[in-house]
């Protein structure tokens, strides 16, 4: 059994303030494989004054120091991707090929992204006579969530480093190891002492001690937007600045002219991937009314042909939900589909056949979607899509925007002019053209309660950095 009960502060392994004990479940077999401690509000006092001492100087760092600094964190990691991928394969479930391929993968990824923009960001500009500048906001505490680990936790920590910020990082306790082998990889790489906290806990213990910390200037974090909300109040207090990537509900728009067999399949099977646990996944299919049944056809091939099994076992293209509570919520909502008269065109409630233990879900879709449903309106983070039909382009654009949320969108279509023009419409942070792959130098983040802020890239950077103006820092030239 893993036991890693220390937290990395001030450069250090150390004790907790207070022992107290989480046992971590892997999903597949329920059964516990390692154990952590859980930090209290006095730890994250330990930690801020760490990171607020640290803060004097690598602020003041160069830009050579700091890009120094990533390119070794990469060289690090790519010595410990495979030990990466292991942890977030039995820690939350991902089957080994997704744990390796795409999970651990993003880690670098955003690393390399920051590096790259902070090769030539423009800490400063001119406008007349004034200098603007901008200069690292503070201590600031990052919040991760569970199911994309390592890229939640690079997508804050590296633009962070490159912006000149120290930090404090309290990873999902359902998710950690990932987290603690990231810890290894910067102490190796040889991030100051200090400029990188981490520790383990729950909201209560920790997410709440870090947001609402005087010493604290600003708050990453991502997760729920029920979560994100308390976050929100409880960091108003002092005033901090709170940058959120929340929940989705995101639409995918077929439109009529679409290649159907590509636009229907390619949909449902990132849907299913991740086990649907991905907070952009496109949970709403949007079909012409008419073709409702040709798409819920194909939708239902493709979780009939999805192998949902073990994360260790070969050819596995779906594990199990990340935890017992996460397998009840999705198959109440699963039930409350039937309940609510959406026709079960595949998949439903219980485990997939041949599999007694572990939370795995059966891979399901819905025909006949209202998008007043349930199912429609909540955001299930399970592998399930929801079919919805349109009577026009207008009556989609009106449907994919009738949410709270505004995270991600999809729009497939053989005219590009006419993509476009839907796309634009879109009332969301993101959208995918034909299923267009994400771009780690554009910025990443939503619209409504999808959150606020952006990461990825330079704008990933500017979230750590304030703007400060110099007046008559020139001369003001004669007439």
């Amino acid at each position: 059994m893993l036991e890693k009960l220390q937290f990395y502060i001030d450069g250090k392994w150390v004790d907790p303030v207070e022992p107290r004990t989480l046992d971590v479940i892997n999903p597949a077999t329920e059964e516990v494989y390692g154990r952590i401690s859980l930090g209290s509000s006095a730890d994250v006092d330990v930690a801020v004054a760490a990171a607020k001492r640290a803060f004097e100087t690598y602020a003041t760092s160069s830009r050579e120091d700091r890009m120094s600094l990533l390119q070794s964190i990469l060289d690090v990691y790519a010595r410990r991707y495979n030990e990466v991928a292991e942890a977030i394969m039995d820690e939350m479930g991902a089957p080994w090929n997704l744990a390796k391929s795409a999970q651990a993968a993003s880690g670098p990824q955003h690393i390399k992204a920051a590096l790259k923009a902070l090769k030539d960001y423009p800490f400063e500009e001119r406008i007349g006579t004034t200098l603007v500048v901008k200069e690292p906001i503070g201590v600031c505490g990052l919040i991760t969530p569970w199911n994309w680990p390592i890229n939640q936790i690079a997508v804050k920590v590296a633009p962070a480093l490159a912006a000149g910020c120290t930090m404090v990082l309290k990873p999902s306790e359902i998710a950690p190891f990932d987290a603690m082998i990231f810890a290894e990889i910067l102490d190796e790489a040889g991030v100051p002492p200090g400029v990188f906290n981490l520790i383990n806990g729950d909201g209560p213990g920790v997410g709440t001690a870090l947001s609402g910390h005087p010493d604290v200037a600003m708050v990453s974090f991502t997760g729920s937007t029920r979560a994100g909300v308390l976050v929100a109040q409880n960091a108003a207090p002092t005033v901090k600045r709170v940058a959120q990537e929340l929940g989705g509900k995101s639409a995918n728009i077929l439109l009529d002219d679409a290649d159907f067999e590509k636009a229907v399949a390619s949909g449902a099977s990132d849907m299913f991937e991740n086990t649907g646990q991905s907070c952009d996944a496109p949970s709403r299919m949007l079909v012409p009314r008419d073709r409702m049944e040709e798409a819920a056809a194909i939708a239902a091939r493709v979780a009939a042909e999805t192998r949902v099994g073990n994360p260790r076992d070969e050819g596995v293209d779906v594990g199990p939900l990340v935890s017992e509570t996460q397998w009840h919520k999705v198959q109440e909502l699963i039930q409350n589909g039937i309940d609510e008269g959406a026709t079960l065109a595949a998949g439903g409630t219980g485990r997939p056949e041949g599999l007694d233990k572990g939370y795995f879900v059966k891979p399901t879709v819905f025909a006949d979607v209202s998008n007043t449903m349930t199912i429609a309106r909540e955001e299930i983070f399970g592998p399930v899509l929801s079919i919805i039909p349109y009577d026009d382009e207008d009556d989609a654009v009106r449907i994919a925007n009738d949410t709270p949320y505004g995270l991600s969108g999809y729009v497939s279509s053989s005219d590009l002019d006419r993509a476009r023009r839907v796309a634009s419409r879109m009332r969301t942070g993101m959208v995918h053209i034909n299923n267009a792959w994400l771009d780690s130098a554009a910025p990443f983040g939503g619209f409504k309660q999808s959150g606020n802020g952006r990461e990825w890239g330079a704008h990933g950077i500017d979230e750590f950095l304030e703007v400060k103006s110099v007046y008559g820092y020139e001369k003001r030239k004669q007439a």
